[in-house]
């Protein structure tokens, strides 16, 4: 039955795979524009997604350059990571009532369903754009992920 429910979600949604792992589809791009103070390039005020991690999946290790909330919809809980300054927060969304959480901006961010799926809805403000998108690539961060006590590094 779980395929069945996670092929109706594929299909419902119009998910795609997405470079970082998962399935998305992009429901929200505002019209209206604001320069980011981080970029300091137009981008659109809000934009939200639909992803999908289903068992065995992750969403590598990434980053965007504005804040983004992780909201869970259905299905198993999530694991979601955030890296930043050497500190990683191990975060379990839909457990103790925490159906959300907010990942600061330029902070790293890595997750995987605990179950057999997870449907989330994802909103960045200044809205998405993947010139604002990175993996860890920088060696030396790379190396002290690999050195930390967990399983981290599946993550990369």
């Amino acid at each position: 039955m779980t395929s069945q429910k996670i092929a109706h979600l594929i299909n419902k949604y119009g998910l795609i795979a997405h470079p970082e792992g998962g399935f998305y589809s992009e429901q929200f791009r505002s019209e209206h524009s604001v320069k980011s103070p981080t970029v300091l390039q137009t981008r659109p005020a809000m934009t939200h997604i639909y992803f999908l991690l289903t068992a065995g999946q992750i969403s590598r290790w990434h980053r965007v350059l504005h804040d983004e909330i992780w909201n869970l919809y259905e299905g198993s809980p999530l694991r979601l990571l955030t890296f930043d300054n050497g500190n990683i927060e191990d975060i379990q969304l839909g457990e103790n009532t925490h159906y959300y959480h907010v990942v600061n901006a330029g902070h790293y961010q890595a997750a995987e369903s605990t179950g057999e799926y997870t449907l989330l809805g994802c909103s960045v403000a200044p809205g998405f754009d993947f010139a604002d998108f990175s993996y860890i690539e920088d060696k030396d961060t790379k190396e002290l992920i690999h050195q930390l006590v967990n399983d981290y590094a599946k993550f990369l």
